[in-house]
């Protein structure tokens, strides 16, 4: 599937309560995992204890963040909209979101999105997407929610 390109508020609205496309999957291996431990200071041992987490988890394996999970998403949500003709745009909120099932290390992870609901606020555009992240090797979601977006276009 080829990225919807937006070049205005207009050009969002026959997408108002469509599916806009899914991402490709990226992988979510033990070292993005350390990674992501080290710049959060979040070395719980189901994340990174590799070898006690083959012990004791109930998983057999160390497990990704929900925050990494979540933090995907700019990455994957580029890989599915173009937004052009702007002069910024901002992360307004998450809402709703619910971790279904954890991510194992080394599972690969993709976005599906949906356009819920677009508002025209007087030279700034909010968008509401519905996102789900799935896991392609079980095809189960690991996470959902609600994410907003308000978009600045030039004039």
């Amino acid at each position: 599937m080829s990225k919807v390109v937006i070049n205005s508020y207009e050009d969002f609205l026959p997408y108002v309560g469509q599916v806009l496309g899914a991402s490709d999957y990226v992988e979510l291996p033990q070292e993005r995992i350390n990674m992501f431990a080290d710049a959060t200071l979040d070395h719980q041992w189901i994340h990174v204890d590799v070898e006690k987490a083959k012990a004791e988890s109930p998983f057999g394996q160390t497990i990704a963040h929900g925050y990494l999970t979540l933090s995907m998403l700019p990455y994957l949500w580029d890989q599915i909209i173009e937004v052009n003709n702007l002069e910024r745009m901002m992360n307004y909120g998450m809402d709703k979101m619910k971790f279904a099932q954890p991510v194992l290390s080394g599972q690969h992870i993709r976005m599906t999105t949906k356009l819920e609901e677009l508002a025209n606020l007087r030279g700034a555009i909010k968008t509401t997407i519905k996102f789900t992240i799935e896991i392609q090797e079980t095809g189960k979601k690991a996470l959902e929610g609600l994410a907003t977006f308000i978009y600045y276009f030039k004039a």
